[in-house]
């Protein structure tokens, strides 16, 4: 996400749209698949399938000389794969671990210009590359514990160059994807953790209310679409935190005709558990190594005493 263009985006899209522009998705995407039984023999149903549709597309992607989404759906044909759809921007949901068996499970939420052909390109910034560095983390810090880890892309992100990046539309296309998700995921008995990045985090506060989640962490957030923890109506610890020169800071925090998503995460009225970053950037927060990684993994594993604040 191209931060040096977000702080002045609320005033573009005033001028360009109007405030129709908030009552819209900008964009469509196909409906992600609904889990199947977690199940050893289903899952690998589910991913054999899956990987098959893979290699179409990436044949596709190939006859029109789409490199990037061809490349990136090579990687991808390689992996889990729990649902995938090109259509659109596409739809994906990579799996690191063993749902079948996970106790717990992370689920990478990814923010704006995130599509299928970005799915790995930017490293940890990416959601593949995200999840990659979360679970290589999770398994220095606890190697016993049975996490499974989600690089999720369920819904259209909007454009960082858009009026959807600075509406909701977009946003609540991903909430009720995700729901789906998680409440599938706690029906099998797994304590779910939800860490969300930039716009991700409006999907995931639209999503909040009575979710069956531990936790829910968000990071280089505009916002949350709520005033405070209080309304997003949920029992599950909720985390923020900003590197130092992360310029998301300078979005103005206003709820103006459908134009924005109201309180800083990070202030102290907003009343989240404010965990400690670094000054990697808007991208740094799943950079190997880093202060935010260790903490988000931290949260994943439902382990809060070790996060540092």
């Amino acid at each position: 996400m191209r931060l040096r263009y977000l702080a002045a985006a609320p005033l573009v899209a005033v001028a360009m749209f109007g405030t129709t522009a908030a009552a819209w998705p900008s964009s469509t995407a196909a409906v992600p698949q609904a889990p199947p039984a977690l199940t050893a023999s289903a899952l690998s149903d589910r991913y054999t399938a899956e990987a098959r549709a893979i290699k179409t597309a990436e044949r596709a992607a190939i006859r029109h000389r789409d490199s990037q989404l061809a490349s990136a759906l090579a990687r991808l044909a390689r992996r889990q794969v729990l649902f995938f759809n090109p259509n659109g921007q596409g739809v994906a949901a990579m799996v690191i671990g063993n749902l079948a068996t996970a106790t717990r499970v992370a689920i990478l939420v990814p923010g704006s210009d995130t599509t299928l052909a970005t799915f790995f390109s930017r490293g940890p910034a990416s959601p593949g590359g995200g999840a990659e560095a979360l679970a290589a983390q999770a398994r220095r810090l606890d190697p016993g514990e049975r996490l499974a880890v989600i690089a999720w892309l369920g819904y259209p992100a909007p454009a960082m160059l858009s009026p959807g990046v600075m509406t909701s539309g977009d946003a609540g296309q991903g909430a009720q994807a995700l729901r789906q998700l998680v409440t599938a995921l706690a029906r099998h008995g797994d304590r779910v953790a939800l860490l969300c990045h930039s716009y991700g985090s409006v999907v995931c506060g639209l999503a909040a209310p009575h979710l069956p989640v531990t936790d829910i962490a968000v990071f280089g957030s505009p916002g949350m679409d709520a005033s405070s923890v209080a309304s997003l109506d949920t029992g599950a610890r909720v985390w923020a935190g900003r590197e130092a020169d992360d310029a998301v800071k300078y979005v103005p925090h206003i709820r103006v005709f459908g134009l924005g998503f109201g309180a800083d995460p990070m202030s102290p009225g907003f009343g989240a558990r404010i965990f400690a970053t670094g000054t990697g950037g808007h991208s740094g927060y799943l950079d190997p190594g880093s202060v935010s990684l260790r903490n988000l993994t931290y949260i994943a594993l439902g382990d809060p005493a070790a996060v540092t604040r």
